[in-house]
């Protein structure tokens, strides 16, 4: 079972109810800066495994993220994803594949080696699973997608999912920046507007969606992301094995 250490980061499944309990308050606290409830909660929570990561000597949670293993493309509809992602073309994908959600850091501990170590975890256990594809929704923070233009303008050209795979429209409220965009994005401040989960996922070869859903219960953009594991290049593979070692 995953569970390791990397210099001053430990990350390990969580094992009862007070760590999901955990989870879900630094979530609530990543989202909606502690507004509303205390905790953010769904039913997905009961059936995933929940990652922390947390600063070894003080055992404070820094990071966590839940998982969703599916046994191939057939179970696509049991995916937290598929309630704001028409997801049939993924149907047909034959392999496990491992739904990464609810991904946050806690907003003021931003060491990078925080998100080493989650990936780290996040390897392991695709190995332990043989898992074929990740997905997920990767999130910008709040709802105004004027405010990323050069980054959805980035996706567009160079991101987009392969159309045997595409997401389709689903959800009331999306942006189609996919067809809504004609702007140059400038490469610079799209990087830097970026998730940094989402730039990793895409430098390690992943798609997106060619819409972003509008997510005003957890005051976020989302895009579908995903990453098929053979895609990943050696050189990356073998630094993530090394971290998960």
């Amino acid at each position: 079972m995953l569970g390791f250490s990397k210099g001053r980061y430990t990350a390990r499944v969580a094992r009862d109810a007070a760590d999901v309990s955990a989870a879900q308050r630094l979530r609530h606290f990543a989202f909606l800066g502690g507004q509303g409830d205390d905790a953010d909660v769904d039913p997905f929570d009961e059936i995933c495994t929940h990652i922390l990561v947390e600063e070894t000597n003080t055992n404070e949670l820094v990071c966590c993220f839940r998982l969703l293993l599916l046994n191939g493309g057939d179970q696509i509809q049991q995916s937290y994803s598929a309630q704001f992602y028409e997801l049939c073309a993924l149907r047909d994908f034959e392999g496990p594949i491992v739904e990464m959600g609810r991904f946050c850091i806690h907003p003021n501990h931003q060491d990078p080696d925080i998100l080493r170590v989650a990936w780290g975890a996040m390897t392991a256990y695709v190995d332990e699973n043989k898992v074929e594809m990740l997905i997920g929704c990767s999130s910008f923070d709040g709802t105004d997608a004027d405010e990323y233009l050069d980054s959805f303008a980035m996706l567009r050209d160079q991101y987009i999912a392969p159309n045997h795979w595409l997401p389709k429209v689903k959800a009331p409220d999306v942006f189609r920046f996919a067809t809504r965009l004609n702007q140059t994005p400038n490469l610079r401040r799209a990087r830097l507007r970026m998730p940094p989960l989402l730039r990793t996922y895409l430098i390690m070869g992943g798609w997106v969606s060619d819409h972003a859903v509008v997510d005003r219960d957890l005051n976020t953009l989302h895009v579908f992301t995903g990453l098929e594991i053979s895609a990943i290049p050696a050189a990356r593979k073998r630094l993530l094995r090394a971290i998960a070692a």
